[in-house]
């Protein structure tokens, strides 16, 4: 598993989002997930929609993923 990877999947199963993930070890990775459709929701329920869009490979093939999820506006403030 690599960061471009990642990327991708969470790219394809949130359109519209852009995400920046950052990881040198193959297991730990750090995502920036910039997605519209995060307004209104909580910190957690903005993680459990990037989760789902990487499914079985979380605590598979990826080990750890630290996450920053922020709406449109919240990534211009």
């Amino acid at each position: 598993m690599n960061a471009e990877h990642i990327r991708q999947l969470i790219e394809s199963g949130l359109p519209g989002a852009r995400a920046e993930v950052r990881g040198d070890d193959g297991v730990h990775f750090e995502a920036t997930v910039i997605y519209a459709g995060f307004a209104g929701k909580l910190p957690l329920a903005r993680h459990r929609m990037v989760y789902a869009t990487l499914g079985k490979r979380m605590g598979g093939e990826i080990h750890a993923l630290q996450l920053k999820t922020l709406t449109p506006d919240e990534a211009a403030a």
